[in-house]
Parts: C-alpha cells; structure tokens; sequence
C-alpha cells in the first residue's frame, strides 16, 4: 500500500474504492493556499528507483547519497531495512528539497510524492489466488487541494504525474517484501542487509560485483543484457532484484552455468 509521505495520519477510506477510470475533483500548485504543506513533517521512505533518480540529479555517488541525506529504518514488517529520506529538524521535519517556490527535484521526485493524494494498493482473491489493483484518495486537514475544481481521472493523474515507471520498478520491491514476510523465520542475517543495500542502492558497487568479480562465470546472463550493465542503471536494477530473489529466496530467477567438464 501506498497512502503517500506524510507522517500524520491522513484520512484514508480504502473501502471507498478508485479504478483507473473514476474520477476525483483535486489540483495543487502556488495558487492553493495550502502549497509545500504536505513536505514537512515527514517519513518518507525512498524505493530504490527513487534513490536512483534522486542522487542521478544531483550528481552524488550512492555512499555520498546514503550517507548525507538518509537514514536507516532497521525495525519492519517485512525484514528488510527501509531507507528514509533524511528531513531538516530544525524546520519541522520538512523536506530538505522544498523551497518557497517547490520542490527543487520535482522532475525526479521520489514516486510516493507523484502519486499523491491517491494512494495504490491490491487485494488477494482468497480463491482465484489473484491479486486486484485498486486506488482511493488521501486527505489531510490542511490540505485544500480537493477544494479545488479540476477534475481528474484516476488514469490522467498517474499519466500527468509520471508514477507508471515509478509503478513499475517499486512492483519490484513490493515482491521481494512479499517473499520477505512469507518466508522469513528469522531476522535477516547483516551478510543478506549488506546483500539488499549494495543491489538496491548503491548501483556503482553492484555493477562492479557483476562485471569484475567471478559473477558471470558462475551465473549464465544474457551477453546482451551484460553489456547493458555498464551504462543501464534500470537494467541494472531490475537484474538486481532477480539476483536477490535467487540469493535470499532460492527463487529459480537466474541460471547456474554447467561446469566446463574436461575432456
């Protein structure tokens, strides 16, 4: 589920259910009286592809990135450390990224903003073993966006806001969190923590795992896709997410070459 960023408590009705085609009434921006109001007092917890796009803007390198603007949420449902954007205390837990006149990475913002104020979430048919996709709105006290008279559908706003490729990759952690809380008997060990954060979030370091160490002498990648490694961080990313459903899961997501046998 994803309500959105804040760290109040929203009114979320998720019985009063969105489909991509139902339409809410919502705008935002300078001219509602409420504008950057939703980008303080936060916990905002940054997927990997949110932390990629994140420090691509702002030209850091992922140690740099993690170590000055985030902190390490240990304790969750699923095992799997969080990694939280790091707010300013000294104004109200704000965003470091908002200004008088917005958000200063708006084009890269992370998907949990985008999104907002829908949220996204799916339920298990407890026959079919199918899962359903559905929407519903979050609103908070201050928020004077639904006052507002544009009407949206469900599918212009996450078309309008660019959440699909946000979507799309988060689906991906979503997975692993799943495995996460059906398999798990334990904590995760620090070797599997290590494991996470380097594949998901520090894209230099996985890079170099794959193509300098014994890696694909081990596992048999597509030729192609390998190439596309050394300058296709979303590839990168999405591979890294198959490693760790094989590694932390046993998940059949990639191949083991055969043993050269000698003659």
């Amino acid at each position: 589920m994803e309500p959105g960023p804040k760290e109040t408590q929203p009114l979320i009705d998720t019985n009063a259910r969105l489909s991509l085609d139902d339409r809410f009434q919502f705008d935002c921006g300078p001219h509602v009286p409420c504008f950057t109001e939703c980008c303080r007092k936060l916990q905002l917890v940054l997927t990997p592809y949110d932390a990629l796009r994140l420090r691509k803007r702002l030209h850091m390198a992922s140690d740099r990135f993690l170590d000055e603007l985030t902190i390490l949420r240990r304790r969750t449902s699923h095992g799997f450390p969080e990694v939280m954007l790091r707010m300013d205390p000294d104004s109200g837990k704000r965003c470091p990224f908002v200004t008088e006149a917005g958000c200063s990475v708006y084009e890269d913002r992370p998907g949990a903003c985008r999104i907002y104020p829908i949220g996204r979430a799916s339920t298990k048919h407890p026959i079919l073993d199918t899962r359903e996709e559905f929407y519903f709105t979050v609103k908070e006290d201050h928020c004077r966006g639904f006052e507002q008279r544009r009407e949206w559908t469900v599918r212009e706003w996450i078309s309008d806001q660019g959440v699909e490729e946000y979507n799309r990759l988060n689906d991906l952690l979503m997975e692993l969190y799943v495995l996460g809380s059906r398999r798990r008997r334990a904590e995760l060990t620090p070797q599997h923590v290590q494991m996470f954060m380097m594949a998901l979030y520090n894209g230099e370091r996985f890079r170099e795992f794959v193509l300098k160490s014994g890696f694909l002498r081990r596992f048999d990648v597509d030729p192609d896709l390998v190439e596309r490694f050394d300058s296709d961080d979303i590839d990168l990313l999405e591979f890294a997410f198959q490693w760790l459903k094989f590694a932390l899961f046993q998940e059949p997501t990639l191949s083991i070459r055969e043993p050269v046998k000698n003659p």
